[in-house]
């Protein structure tokens, strides 16, 4: 890795998705450093001390961070009825405060040099919930950290830092984690009759970390085979 490649903090970079992510960015010319309670170090993404501790510390290892891609996530589920405080409270931590907290302690350095890329790894239930009602505090916590990128957007892009959401579709992995009655409902209301894999996020987040991808800001890109479409 060269010495002057640009270097991207990927949170949840162990999970299913987001090593996906992190290979693919490796192969793009970054260097990856990855945030992951299975990670080495681990560290709690719901502990706000341990985020900004982490980011402190790649900031003094590596000089700087060019990109930022917030992949990990807390999937605790629960209806309505079954709220309690403490799920929310995880769920929103580590999917949305999480991300404001790196973002707080990596933008004073990004402004300085004039470049950033920020993406934020949503869902496209958002936009399409589907048809279980235990998804309620993931759904949420995911409608609100669209709302931030698209309110960060607005505030850093005179500073040369694009914000970002991708959204992908139901991508499942490959043992449990969804009951297969949903499965078949997202893929029969798809326009590509094929379940999502892991690379199709990637690839759209590597697309938007490009300098190239400068024009592009406050956007929520969905690789959902065409699931938002119907």
């Amino acid at each position: 890795m060269a010495d002057d490649a640009p270097v991207a903090l990927v949170t949840g970079g162990a999970g299913f998705i987001g090593s996906a992510v992190v290979d693919r960015l490796r192969t793009s010319g970054h260097h990856v450093v990855t945030l992951d309670l299975h990670g080495d170090p681990a560290v709690d993404l719901s502990d706000e001390h341990a985020v900004r501790a982490a980011a402190r510390t790649v900031l003094a290892e590596h000089g700087r961070v060019d990109v930022l891609v917030h992949a990990g996530v807390s999937f605790q589920r629960a209806t309505l009825a079954d709220l309690d405080a403490a799920v929310l409270r995880n769920v929103m931590a580590v999917n949305v405060e999480a991300p404001l907290w790196l973002v707080q302690e990596l933008e004073p350095g990004m402004s300085e040099r004039g470049f950033g890329r920020v993406v934020f790894l949503v869902s496209d239930t958002f936009f399409n919930p589907p048809p279980v009602s235990d998804m309620l505090p993931y759904i949420t916590s995911k409608g609100a950290l669209i709302g931030a990128s698209r309110s960060l957007a607005r505030s850093l892009g005179a500073s040369g830092i694009t914000v970002n959401c991708v959204a992908p579709g139901l991508t499942p992995p490959p043992v449990g984690g969804m009951e297969q009655h949903v499965k078949d409902d997202v893929l029969r209301r798809q326009a590509l009759p094929r379940p999502l894999v892991p690379d199709d996020v990637a690839n759209v987040v590597a697309f938007l970390v490009q300098p190239e991808s400068q024009a592009i800001t406050g956007q929520t890109l969905c690789p959902d085979g065409g699931l938002v479409l119907l």
